[in-house]
């Protein structure tokens, strides 16, 4: 009746027609409801606006192949509210796509970014996606194009008792360095993990169980797979021959370790120090710094046991206002050298050359014709705190040398020396001690020559 009274009345409010011109009942409803509360028309309206612009919105992103309602040709690309054109719109779609035929899977895979939980990882036939779908929903959770890759590591998880590998799949503009230019959709970053040994639960796209043949490893099985399934990068491994940390895993006795144990803020992490850059994992954010990313590193806070290493970065076609520094502190002494080595080998400069930070200093590029000067010139201002401390150590150590006499204790001589020492000492204790009694004497008299004035 309410709904009536108000198209009689010839009154319809234009906000809810707009609204649910598609959706009679609901509109009716929604009427009825203004009849009964006339209060509540003004919640209504704003909601029937609401909806509008959530269907405005939603037509925008309707797929390229929809004709456009202005009849403008198809093959012209409409942008959108966000800045994509159509077409991402559409590789969104077909990402999303859950019949889409399958290349590879493997089931009950851990990722820890960008959702913590477990999930089958899927390949797409013509290696199109790399996706995670929900086991129990079967929906596909995130994704990212293969093109759209541009990192992918695979590196062993450090302090664990069981062996395991973290895959980090590091797409366009997601290195925590770069940023998206304004509107571009952006893939988050992928971190999951694969035990050591045999796959288990890895199926061709027909279903046909793989792994199994020739003692091939999960993480082996993985890597090959996604190495065939990009053409424009590889997995990128830890090398020995980049860097390898001075402290062996803990964890698995006589294994080697390849991560370094730093802090940003308050967040503690690792740092890997590969052949293609600089990462710092594994929690959220992941940071990446590419070699073409990495303006300059430098050293500070260097204390007995520990250091701050600060890289320098911006993205790789930005400009010197770009620049931003993140720190990395309480980084082990120990793995100094083989951190050093590794920044000099990429050719890596140092910010500290700047007067600004030029007291906190440490020449990583010095050559060594350079570091023997500056040292030799007695630790100038351009010298280090680290380069100080070990030269005031090697001047002690020195100067112990030249006072320490060898045949001391043990050589013929140091009968005789022994002697004349004893001597020495026995005479001065004699004359000391003549000293005192004349000291002595003194006082007595003086002492009685007071009786005797007393008396008299």
């Amino acid at each position: 009746m309410a709904f009536a009274s108000i198209n009689n009345s010839g009154a319809p409010i234009v906000a809810i027609e707009e609204a649910f011109a598609t959706e009679p009942s609901l509109k009716k409803r929604v009427y009825d409801a203004i009849g009964t509360t006339p209060l509540h028309q003004p919640l209504f309206e704003d909601l029937a606006k609401y909806t509008s612009s959530l269907l405005a919105r939603t037509s925008n992103t309707t797929l390229p192949s929809r004709p456009p309602a202005n009849d403008a040709p198809s093959a012209k690309k409409r942008k959108l509210q966000n800045g994509d054109s159509g077409d991402a719109v559409q590789t969104l779609v077909n990402m999303k796509d859950g019949n889409a035929p399958l290349h590879f899977y493997v089931q009950d895979v851990s990722f820890a970014t960008p959702q913590r939980k477990k999930l089958t990882l899927e390949i797409t036939t013509g290696h199109r996606f790399l996706r995670a779908r929900n086991q129990a929903t079967k929906e596909i959770e995130f994704g990212v194009s293969m093109d759209k890759i541009r990192h992918a590591l695979c590196l062993p998880v450090p302090e664990k008792t069981q062996k395991q590998f973290n895959f980090c799949i590091i797409p366009e503009y997601a290195d925590g360095i770069t940023p998206p230019p304004e509107g571009t959709a952006v893939s988050e970053a992928m971190v999951f993990t694969i035990a050591d040994g045999p796959a288990k639960a890895a199926f061709l796209g027909n279903g046909k169980k793989v792994g199994n043949s020739a003692g091939e490893t999960a993480e082996e099985l993985l890597r090959k797979t996604l190495n065939e399934s990009m053409s424009h990068i590889k997995v990128v491994r830890p090398d020995e021959r980049q860097f390898v940390s001075a402290m062996p895993e803990a964890h698995r006795k006589g294994e080697k370790a390849y991560h370094v144990k730093a802090f940003r803020g308050s967040k503690e992490g690792y740092l890997f120090l590969l052949p293609t850059g600089i990462l710092f994992a594994f929690k959220k954010p992941l940071l990446f710094f590419s070699f073409d990313t990495i303006d300059s590193v430098s050293y500070t806070s260097v204390l007995l046991h520990t250091f701050n290493l600060n890289v320098m970065a911006r993205a790789a076609n930005g400009t010197e206002e770009d620049i931003q520094e993140y720190e990395f502190s309480m980084v082990d002494q120990e793995n100094f050298s083989g951190i050093d080595a590794y920044i000099k080998r990429h050719g890596l400069q140092d910010a500290s050359l700047a007067e600004a930070r030029r007291a906190k200093r440490y020449n990583v590029n010095k050559t060594g014709e350079d570091a023997a000067a500056a040292t030799a010139e007695g630790g100038g201002e351009d010298e280090s705190e680290l380069q100080k401390a070990q030269r005031e150590l090697e001047d002690q150590e020195d100067e112990e040398e030249e006072d320490y006499d060898p045949g001391s204790d043990d050589s013929e001589g140091s009968g005789s020396s022994s002697e004349e020492d004893s001597d020495d000492e026995e005479e001065e204790e004699a004359q000391n001690s003549d000293e005192d009694m004349d000291l002595v004497r003194d006082e007595l008299g003086s002492a009685a020559e007071d009786g005797d004035a007393g008396d008299h």
